[in-house]
């Protein structure tokens, strides 16, 4: 399989799990997008009321303790992650993302955001994925900083990228109130191919001049 980023796109309209043995052995970093179900712990770094960091998130993990994971043990990118052969990504905000722990990848998730930047106001400060998408770009200056720009390059070109985004354009969002501001704007058809047009233009314009070379397997 030719270097390239293969961009696993989990529309999470319904929860698809699954991956791929051959992306998951053309791949060595791992960059991890999208809201609650594959956060790491972004969200224990800000002023949010959307955290996983008390039980009984963590509950069945070796150390019982939260980690910031919606989850009481592992979650998605966590399996991965083992699939790879390589350590969980670490938050991006995480004081311990450096060094060599670059050269894994980034979790860039945070819980409650949506493909629309409306979804999600009622937890206040969270990354929504444009943010996440800035970020990812510091990340990149910081890895060319520790191997040089044709490295990082190359460490970029070759990763698998997880995106996970949707449920929340409906729990937070178009369900979250009686007649909510989406549900008197948009029939429930007319809302989901609203969404599928807006994540579209997300995926087809700020990832492909974010991300470089990149192959999309939408699962």
């Amino acid at each position: 399989m030719a270097p390239s980023i293969v961009l696993v796109s989990w529309m999470v309209l319904g929860l698809v799990m699954a991956t791929s043995t051959i992306q998951v052995e053309a791949a060595r970093a791992f960059f991890v997008f999208g809201d609650s179900l594959v956060d790491n712990g972004n969200n224990n770094f800000l002023a949010t009321t959307a955290r996983a960091d008390s039980p009984p998130y963590g509950i069945d993990t070796p150390s019982r303790r939260a980690s910031g994971r919606f989850s009481n043990g592992k979650n998605i990118p966590d399996f991965i992650s083992d699939a790879l052969g390589s350590e969980p990504t670490l938050p991006y905000l995480s004081p311990e993302l450096k060094g060599d722990r670059l050269l894994v990848g980034a979790n860039f998730a945070s819980a409650g955001i949506g493909i629309l930047n409306d979804t999600g106001v009622q937890f206040i400060n969270i990354i929504r994925m444009y943010k996440q998408l800035k970020y990812f770009q510091q990340y990149q200056t910081r890895l060319a900083d520790l191997v040089g720009f044709e490295e990082a390059q190359r460490i970029v070109n070759d990763a698998l990228v997880l995106i996970t985004v949707g449920g929340n354009d409906f729990v937070n969002n178009y369900y979250l109130v009686p007649f909510s501001p989406r549900s008197r704007q948009f029939s429930l058809p007319d809302y989901v191919r609203y969404l599928i047009s807006e994540y579209r233009k997300l995926l087809m314009v700020n990832f492909v001049f974010t991300l470089c070379h990149i192959k999309i397997t939408v699962l």
